[in-house]
């Protein structure tokens, strides 16, 4: 690979950082031509400022790369300080109930809200939204999901992803085909699924299947669909291949979830896992807070001559942006903000 095709093109690989500011090993994996992308944790994120400063550094040694972020709201929102405290997306559900109508409103809304903010803040887009169902199984989905019905979600989720859309943020589907039945948590487990494909279908699969044009990306669950692959989701080619690209004519991006959670370790080492997400139809694979795992997959890259093509991830950037200090000061903004506000009691 020429130095201008190492320097221009996008890897398959989403990695983290260590800090608030990049380090040596930070600016070492960054520069690797398999990195693609990376997602910034809590322990990046200081403030505004600092957060404006850490994108501009990375932007400096590779300015294509993709920046990420969870920034669903409720418990997993990353960034905390001097943005907009979004509640779970539950909310929107409990809202739903009480008055249809304001609660799509609000849904486009928020999701242009959150949107507009990390846009703002430089980076690409958020994994979200979230389109399991909250059906009382699984401790880690509960109020991440907007409803337990699908027919809510799909509505609700249609209407965020309008908001992001609007704000020019690509969209992100997760967790496919569904982890709200799965009772264990993929990041210490590996939870398991025994229900019927049809079952799956009727019930989870139908958030994705009504929006799969609409979504930009989709991110598979490290669960076990037993009556399905006796592999997870992620590294399994019937559910990627044959469900979600044939199925649901599924054309944009598809992220693996964690390579370091335990869901994922059935897969082998990390260099294993990172084979098995894209053999089995992944375009990127994602591998946080491991740094030995980061290298041990980079180094595996460097000697495979065949990635996935690159230009699927190309719709992943931002769409456009406003400054900080602009949305800030505008009307729309403000409005959204204190309506967020006023009915969550939400504080900055």
């Amino acid at each position: 690979m020429s130095a201008m095709s190492a320097n221009t093109r996008l890897g398959p690989v989403m990695l983290d950082l260590e800090g608030p500011e990049l380090g040596a090993d930070d600016i070492r994996r960054l520069r690797h031509p398999a990195t693609g992308g990376v997602i910034l944790f809590s322990r990046n994120l200081e403030s505004v400022s600092q957060v404006q400063q850490l994108v501009a550094a990375v932007r400096a040694q590779r300015p294509q790369l993709l920046l990420a972020i969870d920034q669903e709201g409720g418990r997993v929102q990353r960034l905390r300080q001097g943005v907009t405290r979004l509640p779970a997306l539950g909310a929107l559900g409990q809202h739903y109930d009480r008055d249809p109508a304001g609660a799509l409103v609000a849904a486009q809304d928020w999701g242009w809200l959150m949107a507009a903010e990390m846009l703002a803040l430089g980076l690409d887009f958020s994994f979200a939204p979230v389109l399991d169902l909250e059906v009382g199984r699984s401790a880690v989905i509960g109020d991440r999901a907007f409803h337990g019905d699908p027919a809510v979600v799909t509505t609700l989720a249609a209407a965020y992803i309008d908001g992001m859309h609007e704000a020019g943020m690509a969209a992100t589907g997760k967790h496919f085909p569904g982890h709200g039945w799965a009772r264990a948590d993929s990041h210490v487990a590996v939870p398991e699924d025994e229900r019927p494909l049809a079952q799956i279908q009727q019930q989870d699969l139908v958030p994705f299947t009504r929006l799969s044009a609409r979504l930009d990306a989709v991110m598979p669950a490290h669960v076990i669909y037993q009556a399905v692959d006796s592999r997870p989701a992620g590294f399994s080619r019937l559910w990627l291949q044959q469900q979600l690209r044939q199925g649901l004519n599924f054309n944009g991006v598809i992220f693996s979830d964690d390579l370091n959670m335990a869901g994922a370790a059935v897969a082998g080492d990390y260099a294993q896992r990172a084979r098995a997400a894209l053999e089995a139809g992944c375009d990127m694979a994602l591998l946080c807070n491991n740094a030995a795992g980061a290298d041990q997959v980079l180094d595996w890259l460097a000697a495979e001559p065949q990635w996935p093509d690159p230009r699927r991830l190309a719709p992943m950037a931002a769409r456009q942006r406003l400054e900080w200090d602009a949305l800030w000061q505008s009307q729309r903004y403000q409005q959204v903000r204190q309506a967020i506000e006023a009915q969550t009691g939400a504080q900055q």
